[in-house]
């Protein structure tokens, strides 16, 4: 006898039918004919960049579109399976099988629904900084690093690190990194904000219980079609020797870089590069994404949109706490979503938590 019935089919096929409108797939495949003509042209990579730009889009909305296809198929074959279990039982199982699929499917793509800001889809610029906490807060800044690495490559995304740099004696200074990956940005929006940790902490001789924080930025990598007011005249450009370990040169030339936009007073730096010039594309690249994350405030106030309410790097303003000592427990203090398993979470297993601030965004 089947687990499922055929009341859940019911229910999948108007889920299916509700994903064709909220992903607008018949739009989706005009787009999709009019970048392919794009890339047709002979000419398409005369301008490098733009390809990338077009290549990009049409493999996201390409993917998204398998995706639904794939669900008006699963859809198709476990209601032919419905019809033949009086013929043979064998047919439940393949029957639950489409369904559970289905169901999962659809969950991943009204996930997707989610992400339909200007920039969501995009890749992101990820920065981790110590806050109260001294030495302390520097260990718990690599821990963050290390967690927020390993779910990106979790998720098949290509993570890039730009300015990584060792604490004194343990830890992190602080840490940023490129994550690209189809709707990065979008998703690590969860991440924003003050992380607090709660534990006995090695760097305490008499082992008492510690409370330590380090925030979290995520800023989308603005893609060279959306103009930022940036005169490079304003900008002081420093350059010195890495600190952190690296590759061959990494540590024996002037290759780090420090940007500082003087009428904003933002400072960028990036040194994991290999050449000076490598780290002042990248520093500039994360340069525009603070200035046009600072003009996006200024002109509609939607800093929550880009970057959540900023609070300070201490106690009352955390997003999530992490408590290794007396219990175990992680909690995200906006959703309410929460797991014991906290060495899997600092493993890299976020996708509850991150899933669980999103629901909790939308149904706000």
């Amino acid at each position: 006898m089947a687990l499922k019935d055929k009341r859940d089919w019911e229910v999948a096929a108007a889920r299916v039918k509700d994903a064709a409108s909220f992903l607008h797939v018949d739009e989706l495949e005009n787009q999709l004919v009019q970048l392919d003509a794009q890339a047709a042209d002979p000419n398409f990579w005369s301008d490098a960049a733009r390809a990338q730009v077009v290549s990009k889009q049409a493999g996201n909305i390409r993917a998204t579109l398998t995706d639904y296809n794939k669900a008006v198929s699963l859809l198709s074959d476990a209601e032919t399976a419905w019809e033949l279990i009086d013929e043979d039982e064998m047919f439940a199982e393949e029957f639950d099988s489409c369904v559970i699929s289905l169901e999962q499917l659809l969950d991943q793509l009204e996930m997707q629904s989610w992400f339909s800001g200007e920039l969501d889809g995009g890749d992101a610029i990820v920065s981790v900084n110590p806050g109260q906490g001294g030495l302390e807060a520097q260990d718990w800044t690599s821990m963050l690093y290390r967690m927020l690495t390993r779910y990106c490559m979790g998720k098949g995304w290509k993570v890039h690190d730009l300015d990584v740099v060792p604490g004194e004696g343990i830890g992190l200074d602080r840490a940023s990194f490129q994550v690209e990956g189809r709707n990065a940005y979008g998703m690590l929006r969860s991440e924003m904000g003050v992380h607090r940790l709660v534990r006995i902490s090695p760097t305490d001789a008499k082992g008492r219980r510690q409370t330590t924080f380090a925030s979290v930025e995520v800023l989308p990598v603005l893609p060279d079609d959306i103009e930022v007011n940036l005169d490079m005249n304003d900008v002081r450009v420093d350059v010195y020797r890495s600190s952190g370990p690296g590759g061959q040169c990494v540590n024996t030339t002037d290759s780090a870089v420090r940007m500082t936009h003087i009428p904003t007073g933002i400072v960028v730096t990036c040194q994991n590069e290999k050449s000076q010039l490598q780290n002042k594309e990248a520093a500039l690249k994360v340069l525009r994404a603070r200035l046009y994350e600072l003009e996006r405030q200024k002109r509609a106030d939607e800093l929550e949109e880009l970057r959540g309410e900023r609070m300070e790097n201490s106690f009352g303003s955390q997003i999530r706490n992490y408590v290794l000592y007396p219990y175990q427990l992680v909690k995200d203090v906006r959703s309410g979503v929460e797991t014991s398993n906290v060495d899997a979470v600092l493993d890299g297993d976020l996708e509850e938590l991150v899933i669980g601030y999103h629901k909790w965004r939308v149904s706000q």
